[in-house]
């Protein structure tokens, strides 16, 4: 029996678990989630799990299209969310495996590691300044989207063709992702700084996915897991899009697949860009409530200096 065997056994094992969860939810809420409209959500979950496959990332596209036309409750969002990115990541990361002839000792201890950032580096950064992570990570990508840039027109060396890593590198790698597993408690999606980072080692930016996806792939089962037990999802919401998006990344992993190195490098490199964007795009928009915030607890001092 082989790593790869193992691994897809258990995103086999998982998937079924899962669903098994999330039917039994549904079966429990069907009654007051019957107003869910299920055509618009299994759109926009196709489109999103589409461009994750991609590497874009579905979480920002999907909360813009549910805000936009109020379709499911801002409470429920997050759990939904988790639950409905469960199915998607576990057919992106069947996919690949198969695609990709990526080295079994990089994957493993790179989804390891991740799996680890989110369960014990979770209590690190959940302390950090969410604000301060963005603008960073802003201007991080923002410059590495730059130097890939530089490579793709032969002004710097970047990017190769390995599909594993050893020593030095591989000790970076695993750093980097539990880092990034830990970012995601705070909404900071793994699959661009993953990519980038990959590319920067030196690998074939196709190996960045079956990494990339098994690693949330199996967080999602945990994090999915938990909303599903305290109930904070939206059932109906998230059976359809489990239905949907598997489809969208079908469509979405044959056209990754059948794309040359050159063209890859510069999918990578706009992932990159529009991550940066985006990362952009909620610092500046929660900057005035974090503001407000601040000298809230700036104030808080003194007027309890004068009451006394």
């Amino acid at each position: 029996m082989t790593v790869f065997t193992v691994i897809q056994a258990g995103l086999l094992v998982g998937g079924c678990v899962f669903m098994i969860m999330l039917l039994m939810a549904w079966r429990r809420n069907r009654k007051q989630e019957a107003q869910t409209k299920i055509l618009p959500i299994g759109l926009i979950g196709g489109v999103a799990n589409f461009c994750d496959t991609l590497g874009i990332g579905s979480f920002a596209i999907k909360t813009a299209g549910y805000k936009q036309f109020k379709l499911i409750d801002d409470q429920l969002l997050p759990g939904t969310l988790n639950c409905q990115a469960v199915m998607a990541t576990v057919f992106q990361s069947l996919i690949f495996l198969t695609a990709v002839d990526v080295d079994p000792t990089t994957l493993v201890s790179m989804v390891i590691a991740a799996c680890l950032g989110a369960t014990f580096g979770a209590r690190l950064v959940s302390s950090w300044d969410r604000q301060l992570i963005r603008i960073v990570m802003c201007g991080a990508l923002l410059a590495i989207a730059g130097m890939m840039l530089a490579g793709q027109l032969k002004l710097l060396p970047l990017g190769g063709m390995a599909l594993g890593l050893t020593g030095w590198k591989l000790a970076i790698a695993i750093a980097g992702n539990f880092l990034f597993g830990a970012l995601m408690t705070v909404g900071i999606g793994l699959y661009a700084p993953c990519m980038t980072m990959v590319y920067l080692l030196g690998m074939h930016p196709l190996a960045a996915f079956p990494i990339m996806m098994c690693s949330c792939a199996f967080l999602s089962f945990f994090s999915a897991g938990g909303f599903i037990v305290r109930n904070r999802i939206n059932s109906r919401a998230a059976l359809v899009v489990a239905i949907t998006g598997p489809i969208g990344v079908v469509i979405a992993a044959y056209l990754v697949k059948s794309l040359d190195m050159h063209v890859l490098a510069w999918l990578v490199i706009g992932v990159v860009l529009y991550t940066s964007l985006t990362m952009y795009r909620s610092w500046r928009q929660e900057r005035p409530q974090a503001l407000a915030a601040k000298e809230a607890e700036a104030a808080s001092p003194i007027l309890s200096g004068s009451e006394s």
